[in-house]
């Protein structure tokens, strides 16, 4: 599992994170909820080295890859994270 944009990359652990929060709604940490929040100065202040230099990777994937409504304001994400999966 791995996810690329240009040169920039987001590494495995934090894609799987990406992908529990998208399919199961589970809570991510810090850095995540930052990044899905489009808090720009929380995700730099909580990104490691690795991923603050991959910053642009992750804007892509949620661009590309996520659901409008689970990123983009702390509001979206607390609603995501409440929100119930009602059975198929």
């Amino acid at each position: 599992m791995s996810y690329h944009f240009h040169h920039w990359y987001i590494r495995d652990d934090m894609l799987e994170s990406l992908v529990a929060y998208k399919t199961m709604r589970r809570p991510v940490g810090d850095f995540l909820t930052a990044v899905l929040a489009n808090d720009l100065m929380e995700a730099c202040g909580r990104a490691d080295d690795e991923n603050i230099a991959n910053l642009p990777a992750f804007c892509a994937y949620l661009y590309n890859e996520m659901p409008a409504s689970c990123h983009g304001s702390r509001e979206n994400v607390c609603a995501w994270l409440n929100l119930k999966k009602v059975p198929a």
